[in-house]
């Protein structure tokens, strides 16, 4: 690491967008200190990387990972991991474990990726995640809230209903959002951090409902579009009996999903990638990896 060189430090680096900030902190020069878990799958990270192993629930293991730290990134979230953790446990009080350590290590600048929302309908996530946020804005250094559309990943939820035949939507599927590739999101994250944003909406470059985005599935299978409006009681009676029944993991992003389907969320038009070009890289990947194992053997 030269002289001049600023330290960021990752939390979520192993996360399907922390592997992306990651990538692209290193690709803008800086040097980059990546928070994992113990037994986490460090592979694909640019060489270089400052690797270093705490739980981020456990604010002692935390002690002294910031030292020389100019800038936190956090994209540390509960996702489907199947830890007895809840959302305040992660969401809230390991970010806040974070922010206090960074606070105490003297860092200038802390970066926290929460969620775009409107409206008033929330979830434990969104409720966790704005309770740290809140926090975040009154802490004594410069904080960034990056807001984001959903991601592609989460899309792909959309086309594994397309390929098993059918498209489950709740509600009419006229609501619209513009997601985003984590890969665009990480540059347009690091743009609002280098311009000293201190809350930045963050979305992808095409607007599209429901309705569009499994239709874009379909085309990308080359298959009729097959769709089913479920109502919106269904889906929240569904719920209720997924949070008697089933661990929070379950019904977790079922519940985030349930939120988002009731009113319109779009973001500021960020990146170039589509989805529907992302879906059929993902079909003509699978197809490929089928032709080679068929002729192979």
């Amino acid at each position: 690491m030269s002289e001049n060189q600023k330290i960021a430090f990752v939390a979520g680096a192993t996360g399907h967008l922390g592997r992306h900030l990651v990538a692209q902190l290193s690709a803008r020069g800086y040097s980059v200190r990546a928070l994992v878990r113990s037994g986490s799958d460090t592979s694909g990270f640019p060489r270089g990387i400052e690797i270093v192993t705490a739980e981020a629930t456990d604010p002692a293991s935390l002690s002294g990972l910031m030292d020389g730290v100019e800038l936190v990134v956090s994209a540390l979230g509960l996702t489907r991991q199947t830890d007895r953790v809840t959302y305040l446990d992660v969401d809230y009080q390991a970010n806040l474990n974070l922010l206090k350590e960074a606070v105490n290590a003297g860092v200038g600048q802390f970066a926290y990726v929460h969620v775009l929302t409107r409206g008033t309908p929330t979830s434990d996530l969104v409720a966790a995640k704005s309770r740290f946020v809140g926090v975040l804005q009154t802490a004594p250094l410069q904080a960034c809230v990056i807001r984001p559309n959903g991601f592609f990943a989460d899309m792909e939820e959309i086309l594994s209903m397309a390929k098993k035949g059918r498209v489950w939507l709740i509600g009419d599927g006229s609501v619209r959002i513009n997601p985003i590739h984590a890969r665009d999101l990480s540059c347009a994250i690091l743009d609002a951090i280098e311009a000293g944003e201190a809350d930045v909406e963050i979305g992808g470059p095409q607007v599209l409902s429901l309705n569009q985005i499994a239709e874009l599935a379909f085309d990308a299978l080359g298959k009729p579009a097959r769709i089913t409006h479920l109502p919106l009681w269904l889906g929240h009676a569904a719920l209720s009996v997924m949070k008697r029944c089933t661990p929070r993991h379950v019904w977790g992003p079922f519940e985030f999903f349930l939120t988002s389907c009731q009113q319109d969320a779009i973001g500021p038009q960020y990146g170039s990638r589509s989805l529907g070009d992302h879906y059929a890289g993902i079909c003509s990947n699978r197809a490929g990896t089928k032709v080679s194992a068929f002729s192979s053997r």
